[in-house]
């Protein structure tokens, strides 16, 4: 007999990228809203920080009307909040809140959570306080929300928090509010991310850390806190993926109740009367920039490459993708002339005048800019990772090279001043996508790229690649749409290696090649569609509110 699940009439959700793009989590929850409000249609509230005084959030559209008199209850009561739409597929309601007024009570409230959960927030620094305060004015929304349309309506409540930024809301309702059912994701843990980030070997020896001592070590002990003790006293606690999962057993004690993969909504690529239009336009975008830059005349023919993502030389990969590059540059087998784009949010200062210049003259140059390796000055020429390294390879772009690399070091939103197109506008116009992670939870940008057809390198050190993996059945190869490449705490050199064969090998593809990989690409993009994986989440949904049910019920 199948078990009926519990739905929620009502979930908040809160995240610190909530209207606020800074990183895949915007993602994550702005592609699911669609799917969660096709059921629950307006009772799915996101909540998210305020701080867009002078210029407003792209990302939201003030409603005064909604919820009226709750918004003017909530301001005599000193929460400040805005309420309108999220303006993303779905157009969920948001909820702003301005969490500035909450410092002036910090010391109180970490009293608060020391004595009831044992948070040590003595060792904060940096976006700690931040991010603790919005937690808590995010849970003051939930209650005060509750408390006026909810209270003694039998409602069925979630409150969804995501990440160590909002855990300190999650155990203010846990405590506060025991009838609304609690989940907490971390989508990558705070002291697994500090690990690698801090060139240990984080697999081999996961056995062996002590989450506790490692933040110590690490300097890490308020954030790895809260995380724990949330993850250890909500209804529900969650991750994005297996492998993230073996680290909340390892770092936090506490194995997840269920594993909630990252989903896609493809209401971001173009359809078929436009894609192919729109995939021309990318390319002669990115081979225009690469001519000026380079001073010389590169067409439709070469292969364009790129990796992207935040900047994280060694967990994204990076400085295996410049290796790989590197490598490329003797292979006596490519057939093409590469151009590979470094698309990562550097330092960044402003958009190269010298380069807009001749990308406005439409015309030919054959001499190169002076630093022909990237498009936008940056405030830290010399000590830039990705410059550094290809300096030290001697990688200058010269005439004579058949790779080309490009350092593209700005946020692709449209306005960067040399490509002016978004990321999403740009990515179709490669002929394959690289991310050679080393710490990666998930990992939207192979997602992303498949499900606008192109090809993609990732590892098996990523949560999607794990999951590309047991789609196939065996381990991804190009052909498939998705080449999953093993890799360990020591195996670099040889990731680079097989990242520098398949590029190669992928140069002398026939067309009827290109198409069968470009088609696998999609179809498998087609399986990881939120419409794919709600089911997780319905689990979750069922298992916080079960939890809850009999806490209720012990009450009684």
């Amino acid at each position: 007999m199948v078990k009926r699940l519990l739905k929620p009439d009502y979930i908040f959700e809160s995240s610190w990228e909530v209207c606020n793009k800074v990183g895949g989590i915007y993602t994550v929850l702005s592609t699911r809203a669609k799917t969660l409000q096709e059921t629950l249609r307006d009772r799915i509230i996101f909540i998210g920080p305020d701080f867009w005084k002078e210029k407003e959030s792209p990302y939201f559209r003030e409603e005064k009307a909604l919820f009226a008199e709750w918004q003017w209850e909530a301001k005599e009561k000193g929460l400040n909040v805005r309420v309108g739409r999220w303006t993303v597929p779905g157009e969920p309601i948001a909820i702003l809140v301005d969490f500035n007024p909450f410092f002036a009570k910090k010391n109180e409230i970490y009293g608060w959570l020391w004595e009831h959960y044992q948070v040590d927030s003595l060792h904060a620094y940096g976006d700690y306080d931040e991010a603790s305060m919005f937690s808590y004015a995010a849970a003051l929304v939930v209650e005060s929300f509750h408390n006026h349309y909810l209270k003694g309506k039998k409602a069925k409540v979630v409150y969804h928090a995501n990440e160590w930024m909002c855990g300190l809301g999650a155990l203010y309702i846990n405590h506060h509010l025991p009838e609304i059912a609690t989940i907490f994701t971390t989508h990558a843990t705070s002291i697994g991310r500090s690990i690698a980030g801090n060139q240990k070997p984080l697999y081999d020896y996961l056995f062996a850390y002590n989450g506790d001592q490692m933040a110590g070590e690490l300097n890490m002990q308020s954030k790895h806190s809260i995380e724990k003790q949330t993850a250890h006293y909500v209804d529900c606690f969650t991750t994005v993926s297996d492998i993230t999962a073996k680290e909340c057993v390892e770092l936090l004690d506490k194995p997840v109740d269920v594993v909630l993969p990252n989903g896609f909504c493809n209401s971001f690529v173009p359809a078929a009367s436009q894609f192919n239009r729109k995939r021309a336009a990318a390319r002669k975008k990115m081979l225009s920039i690469a001519n000026a830059l380079l001073g010389e005349e590169l067409d439709d023919d070469v292969l364009l490459v790129s990796t992207s993502g935040r900047y994280e030389f060694r967990n994204k990969g990076i400085d295996v993708f410049v290796e790989a590059m590197n490598r490329l540059l003797r292979d006596r087998e490519l057939k093409k002339t590469v151009v590979a784009f470094i698309e990562v949010p550097g330092w960044v200062g402003e958009p190269r005048k010298d380069l807009q210049e001749r990308l406005a003259s439409g015309q030919k140059y054959d001499t190169p800019l002076e630093v022909p390796q990237v498009t936008h000055w940056l405030h830290n020429m010399s000590q830039d990772n990705v410059l550094g390294m290809m300096k030290y390879y001697d990688m200058h772009n010269r005439k004579e090279d058949k790779v080309k690399v490009i350092f593209l070091p700005c946020y692709l939103d449209g306005q960067d001043g040399i490509v002016n197109l978004t990321y999403y506008d740009l990515v179709l116009g490669n002929d394959l996508c690289i991310y050679p992670s080393y710490y990666e939870p998930w990992g939207y940008t192979p997602l992303e790229a498949i499900a606008f057809k192109v090809p993609c390198i990732t590892t098996d050190l990523a949560g999607f690649g794990l999951w590309a993996n047991s789609v196939f059945g065996k381990t991804g190869e190009i052909t498939d749409g998705v080449q999953v490449i093993h890799r360990t705490d020591y195996n670099y050199s040889e990731v680079a290696d097989a990242i520098k064969d398949t590029v190669s090998a992928y140069s002398g593809f026939t067309k009827k090649q290109i198409d069968t990989a470009r088609k696998n690409a999609d179809a498998l993009s087609k399986k990881a569609l939120w419409s794919e994986f709600i089911k997780f989440y319905d689990e979750a949904y069922d298992i916080a509110l079960r939890k809850a049910g009999e806490r209720m019920k012990a009450k009684k």
